[in-house]
């Protein structure tokens, strides 16, 4: 019992890390590029991902977790594909509109669960699939607004899709099959995402806003939100290994609309952003549908603890029995010499 309330507490540990950090970090992002004008933000998420690999390597030196080495084709591959991930979510919204792109963020969860079914013949029940249904709902109610579709823009999408989607999946099984850490996988794949995203990122970042990283002009208060904005990420790449190493890649998913949510609220209250009756409509289904998918995630994951214990226990029977039958034989065959 005390290993599952450690385990309990760990994930929701995870889970309140994972929140606060991401909003903060979108928070920080968004008076960063609305409000001072630094819209690079592939260029911006490689120094994310460069202070997270150093503060990991500090921390490894102080001893606080242990290295545990990884082949270095898995690592290579994972690195690289998280990295171009990241380059089409960024790709798609620069072709696409905002509707469009909060489309493609919500077809992530269906598209994951269509994945592990066929894949890793994982089962979800119809209850959980109809929370998932509720609380894209809620979510597109709340955060879609207009739908202009263009080719180019629908194939980065669909590319953005499948790697987000693969790489998430591979965060979870890598873990699990290698029994590593979500530090110990974020410490080794960090530098080849930094790598990809440090090489591409002021091209795609020029190609989409038409300005050059090198030649803006850094003032103080941008150094500072660029420094803030660094720090918070360590937190915000951590705690992604650690919710998808411990849950799933769709528990990740629907906390990320939470996330969403959150960001509504907090940008209407501290950034002053447009808010309608329609958003908060929409997100009060969503946290139906995230209560719901908790609910039933929570009683199913109960029902298999009961399984397994009783699984347990009848195993041990089948073992004692032939013992204590033994043992009855013996009994009467000292009785019988008697």
């Amino acid at each position: 019992m005390g290993e599952i309330s450690g385990f309990q507490l760990g994930v929701i540990g995870a889970l309140f890390l994972s929140v606060a950090s991401s909003v903060s970090i979108v928070i920080c992002n968004k008076a960063l590029m609305s409000h001072l004008g630094f819209p690079f933000a592939t260029t911006l998420t490689s120094w994310h991902l460069m202070v997270t690999y150093f503060s990991l390597h500090a921390a490894l030196r102080f001893n606080l977790f242990e290295n545990k080495p990884i082949d270095m084709k898995t690592v290579t591959l994972f690195g690289l594909l998280n990295g171009v991930s990241i380059g089409f979510l960024n790709l798609s919204l620069g072709f696409n509109s905002i509707g469009f792109y909060q489309m493609t963020k919500l077809a992530i969860i269906p598209f994951t669960v269509l994945l592990e079914t066929l894949f890793l013949k994982k089962q979800f029940s119809e209850k959980i699939k109809c929370s998932l249904l509720i609380l894209l709902l809620g979510v597109g109610v709340a955060s879609v607004t207009d739908l202009q579709l263009n080719f180019v823009g629908t194939i980065l999408s669909l590319l953005a899709i499948v790697t987000t989607c693969v790489g998430q999946i591979l965060t979870n099984t890598i873990q699990k099959r290698l029994n590593v850490s979500s530090t110990q996988l974020l410490y080794q794949s960090a530098p080849f995402q930094a790598a990809i995203l440090f090489v591409s990122g002021p091209f795609l970042d020029q190609f989409l806003t038409k300005k050059n990283v090198f030649a803006y002009k850094y003032s103080t208060v941008v150094l500072g939100f660029i420094i803030l904005s660094c720090l918070i990420a360590v937190f915000v790449n951590l705690s992604t290994f650690l919710v998808i190493g411990k849950t799933s890649p769709v528990t990740y998913q629907v906390l990320g609309h939470l996330k969403t949510c959150l960001v509504l609220a907090l940008g209407y209250t501290l950034l002053h952003d447009p808010f309608t009756s329609r958003n908060i409509f929409g997100i009060l289904i969503a946290i139906v549908g995230m209560g719901m998918y908790s609910y039933f995630c929570t009683a199913e994951a109960k029902r298999k603890q009961l399984g397994d214990l009783s699984s347990l226990s009848q195993m041990k029977e089948r073992d004692t029995t032939p013992l204590l039958a033994s043992h009855h034989q013996d009994k009467e065959s000292k009785d019988s010499v008697v």
